[in-house]
């Protein structure tokens, strides 16, 4: 579980930000089974804001909660990966075509930055670091198009869809191919060429789609 000194907030947004962020890492894999109890104990709270965190997680379809069994880490559903990625293709195509018109030298120092982090983590195998830089690449990308309150909502809506892509980058599936696309995206605005970016975000975010059999024979018991 998360250390509360990384945590500014109140202890009710402390318990929600520590769960959900276990959650998204799969420190708390999909299907386990977690209590008020051994929450409020672990993270010496009281059960109050456990509660109100169980129940804001549930809103955000991260807990599924069983009468009489329990609550559980809510399973991948393919369903919301699927519309969480429809969302994204139609809302980062626009942003990447902005990107190409406005994006300041600042914020295109950013992305390059990134991507030779991107190809450290990939040569040292370092799988949860390619995570954060894949996450803050397309995070850069919104913001540097002035679009982060529609970047919020991409990372509302993409609960699921991120959990597979952080199962797909740990087994190394088209990591590879995901920098590489995340390369020819930085140089595609750099030349201000929007055909060649929005076809390489969509292609980019279509890997989930062809992951998804290789995870669920990999990790059955994650999936509903």
């Amino acid at each position: 579980m998360l250390n509360r000194t990384k945590f500014k907030h109140s202890t009710r947004d402390f318990v929600y930000d520590s769960l959900r962020e276990s959650i998204m890492d799969l420190e708390l894999p999909p299907g386990a089974a977690i209590s008020e109890k051994e929450i409020s104990e672990e993270l010496e709270v009281s059960r109050t804001p456990v509660r109100e965190a169980f129940l804001r997680l549930k809103e955000d379809e991260l807990l599924t909660v069983l009468p009489q069994r329990g609550s559980f880490v809510a399973l991948i559903d393919l369903d919301h990966v699927e519309e969480a990625r429809f969302l994204r293709e139609q809302a980062e195509a626009g942003i990447i075509r902005l990107a190409c018109e406005q994006f300041s030298d600042e914020c295109l120092n950013k992305l390059e930055m990134n991507v030779i982090e991107q190809k450290k983590a990939r040569d040292d195998d370092d799988e949860n670091t390619l995570y954060i830089l894949d996450k803050e690449f397309h995070r850069l990308l919104a913001e540097g198009a002035d679009k982060r309150r529609v970047w919020k909502t991409i990372q509302k809506m993409d609960t699921h869809s991120m959990r597979l892509r952080k199962l797909s980058i740990e087994l190394k599936l088209n990591w590879k191919k995901l920098v590489e696309q995340h390369e020819a995206m930085v140089e595609a605005i750099k030349e201000k060429n929007q055909k060649k970016a929005e076809d390489l975000i969509r292609a980019h975010l279509a890997l989930l789609i062809y992951d998804q059999k290789a995870l669920k024979d990999r990790y059955p018991d994650y999936f509903n």
